[in-house]
């Protein structure tokens, strides 16, 4: 159950978006418009958006290149997360990776199946950090991006969220680099 405690201030943060596609372009994105769309609305800051091809080496070069940021603390990602030939966003975001976080994953198909029954096995949607920027890859449909913003990271990307939430851990997810 999400909890929202009012007490609290909201902190937004810099969200990034990427769409991964070797045919969408700006105007027929819709899967990557609808995240850019409910960030904002959330009260959340689009730090960038792109549409990146469906190849492992790009989609890592623009990860990077956001992990590097200091105006990037979360990076979203549509598209590539099937099984087909093409599709290979886990693949790169696992390369980066400095944690996982399979929950995203497990909590993601476990939603997912409700609305879609057992059709959520082949979404390969995954999370983890990075150089303390979050990183979160959803499937390449709309309603789906939806689903993660609506059922998941609304919450989860919101300080107020209780009992915890990942916003409130960004000031500790560089520790192990001043030790």
């Amino acid at each position: 159950m999400s909890r929202i405690d009012e007490s609290r201030a909201f902190v937004p943060v810099n969200i990034a978006v990427m769409t991964v596609s070797n045919t969408r372009t700006e105007d027929d994105d819709r899967s990557g418009n609808t995240l850019v769309e409910r960030l904002q609305a959330a009260g959340h800051q689009l730090a960038e958006k792109k549409i990146v091809k469906d190849n492992q080496e790009a989609i890592i070069e623009q990860l990077q290149a956001w992990i590097a940021s200091p105006n990037v603390d979360i990076v979203l990602s549509t598209g590539g997360t099937g099984v087909t030939g093409h599709d290979v966003t886990p693949e790169a975001f696992h390369a980066v990776y400095e944690k996982h976080i399979p929950g995203f994953g497990e909590l993601f198909r476990m939603l997912s199946y409700q609305k879609i029954g057992t059709s959520t096995i082949q979404s390969r949607a995954t999370a983890g950090v990075a150089n303390g920027t979050y990183l979160f890859a959803v499937p390449g449909s709309t309603s789906a991006c939806r689903d993660a913003w609506d059922d998941i990271l609304v919450y989860q990307l919101d300080i107020r969220h209780r009992p915890c939430n990942f916003i409130e851990l960004i000031p500790r997810l560089r520790e192990h680099k001043t030790s």
